[in-house]
């Protein structure tokens, strides 16, 4: 019975962390489809060796692949939902990746100019957010990733659209060009 509780308690908690940060920051952790997963390694792979910016790094999903993939680039993942980046960085230490940095934060406030590559799944005015803090930061990013939203008047090198029921696109933007 105790066991149950405890459980209960658990499950409890981490429903209410995330409706908690759905609530807060306007956006749930949404993990990337395993296609759409698969079109942004397949982006990657086209931006050279640089550092790797996950805008939104959730639960882990891409940044813990991505950095097994690629132990010779930095993966650096920003999470703000308290719970998402809590089991993704307890997956790191478990597996021991010290090329990836994971830091709970409003990527809007960090410095991201150490980055090649910066890869998002966000909503359209965090796009937009973004679009700003490129425009106006500068930072030495060379490309966008963005997985289903367009960055907002910027012209594409490359989509990808998707095998699935929508035909969801993955963009490739270059930005210092």
């Amino acid at each position: 019975m105790l066991i149950e509780i405890f459980l209960l308690i658990v499950v409890v908690s981490i429903a209410l962390s995330i409706v908690y940060s759905t609530i807060r920051f306007g956006i749930s952790p949404m993990p990337s489809s395993k296609k759409a997963y698969q079109a942004m390694v397949t982006l990657i792979d086209e931006t050279g060796s640089g550092t790797i910016i996950d805008l939104g790094s959730g639960w882990g999903n891409f940044v813990i692949p991505i950095a097994k993939r690629y132990p010779q680039r930095q993966i650096v993942g920003y999470e703000m939902s308290l719970l998402p980046c809590f089991t993704s960085t307890l997956i790191k230490h478990a597996l021991g990746l010290k090329n990836l940095t994971l830091y709970r934060q409003n990527f809007l406030n960090a410095n991201l100019s150490t980055a090649s590559v910066l890869v998002c799944y966000l909503f359209p005015e965090a796009m937009d957010k973004i679009k700003n803090k490129l425009l106006l930061e500068k930072p030495g990013v060379e490309f966008l990733i963005s997985n289903n939203f367009a960055l907002p008047s910027w012209e594409s090198e490359k989509v990808i659209h998707l095998n699935d029921f929508y035909k969801s696109p993955v963009y490739l933007y270059k930005i210092n060009s």
